[in-house]
């Protein structure tokens, strides 16, 4: 195996970082009067997910923060679906690894796998919502919105699929995946989400949109009778900011870390190129990408590995860190065994890039194309194999970060230092 030599790349995208995430936050939910229409003392159920929402508890805090001023008594339910074990203590404990504890964010958490049939919509889809939330003087979520892993439409994923969804808790989850199986996922959430929403029991929520660097860019407090308008535009205008894998084509793709924090399925589909119900290259205006190497599974993830079927080969390690539990549930929950059939599985990085450069059509291995990312949230700094150089000449968008240098591997066959060695040059450099 004679791989062309890796260099460290850096593609541009635009930042939209906001300087004050927290002034921001109270800034909005002021000018938006949010909350202002309520009874003093009102009981307010703020709803926070599972997503690695960039800045999520300092958003959580301010909202808080905003809700105590005017007089009101917020509480903060996890409005996550299944996740967490889908366990009341489970969901409690992914709230607290972002940060959103009572002590971190000044009002109590307030965790239960209890929910409240609200009827059947007129799709024939059953609803629930949290009993907290339904029991409360008025839900308001936070949720970023963006495109989901599995489809198009023009309401994707946001504050709509987390009223449905989310405040469903595991039941409602797996009702709403149940229907998407056959009427999609698309439709399936906008009838549930829409018959929540007009059980008076949102308030609104705080629509929050991140840059292609993972920064907190816009935040927008929407009520619940102009929720779902209001999303479409957000998400057309969180489109147009997304990141990507700027060549057009790679053989290898290596990702250093997979985990439910970075994508539902543990990776961005729409970054990878690949369906999470099955289907290789499916999306036209995404790079072709011929095959998927995960290298691990990143302790935010919790040992759920849902979306490993969509890779071509795992590392060993990753296999070890598997919670099979926590993935079965999620799984089921989403009525998708396929995103976690267990892939080829390598003893060591050489043994997965000798056996993937073998399968790309390429009868000398020093053609193979390589790209290599950390996960599939944070691509502005990236490593691609050196024979990919003529495809950036003339191209502002990216640049090449440092010089090139070889594979190293170590004494048991891996990559000596990961993706943190290769992208140092990158990194230090910008």
């Amino acid at each position: 195996m004679h791989l062309p030599r890796l260099v460290p790349v850096l593609q541009h995208f635009p930042s939209r970082k906001l300087t004050d995430v927290y002034a921001a936050v109270r800034q909005e939910l002021a000018a938006s009067q949010t909350g202002g229409g309520l009874p003093a003392g009102a009981r307010i159920a703020i709803g926070a997910g599972s997503r690695g929402v960039s800045n999520i508890a300092t958003i959580v805090r301010a909202t808080v923060a905003h809700f105590l001023e005017i007089g009101l008594k917020p509480f903060v339910v996890p409005a996550m679906g299944s996740h967490g074990g889908a366990t009341a203590q489970g969901q409690t404990d992914v709230l607290a690894h972002y940060g959103i504890t009572e002590a971190e964010v000044g009002c109590p958490i307030v965790s239960s796998l209890d929910v409240v049939a609200l009827g059947t919509t007129t799709e024939g889809v059953e609803t629930y919502i949290d009993r907290n939330a339904f029991e409360s003087d008025g839900a308001f979520l936070i949720n970023r919105v963006k495109w989901h892993t599995t489809f198009d439409a023009p309401v994707e994923s946001g504050l709509l699929k987390m009223a449905a969804i989310g405040l469903g808790k595991l039941q409602g989850a797996t009702n709403y995946h149940r229907h998407a199986v056959r009427m999609g996922l698309g439709e399936a959430i906008r009838s549930g989400g829409r018959h929540v929403l007009a059980s008076g029991k949102i308030l609104g929520g705080l629509a929050v949109l991140e840059d292609a660097h993972h920064d907190t860019a816009k935040v927008k407090a929407v009520t619940a009778v102009g929720l779902e308008q209001e999303e479409e535009q957000l998400l057309a205008l969180t489109r147009s900011w997304m990141a990507r894998i700027l060549f057009d084509e790679v053989d290898i793709l290596m990702v250093e870390e997979m985990g439910k924090h970075i994508s539902g399925v543990g990776m961005d589909s729409k970054v990878i190129n690949r369906h999470p119900w099955g289907g290789v290259n499916p999306w036209p205006w995404a790079p072709r990408i011929l095959r998927v190497y995960v290298r691990d599974l990143s302790p935010l993830s919790y040992g759920n590995a849902v979306g490993i079927g969509l890779t071509d080969m795992i590392a060993e390690r990753l296999f070890e860190k598997i919670d099979w539990n926590v993935t079965k549930v999620n799984a089921m929950a989403a009525s998708n065994l396929f995103a976690v059939k267990t892939p080829l599985r390598a003893g060591t990085d050489r043994e997965a890039l000798d056996v993937l450069s073998k399968t790309v059509g390429r009868s000398d291995s020093s053609d193979v194309t390589c790209v290599w990312i950390r996960n599939t949230l944070e691509l502005s700094h990236i490593v691609a194999s050196e024979n990919l150089l003529p495809a950036m000449r003339g191209r502002s968008d990216m640049e090449v970060a440092g010089p090139a240098c070889d594979w190293e591997f170590d004494s048991t066959g891996n990559l000596a230092g990961g993706f943190d060695r290769m992208s140092a040059a990158t990194a230090g450099s910008h």
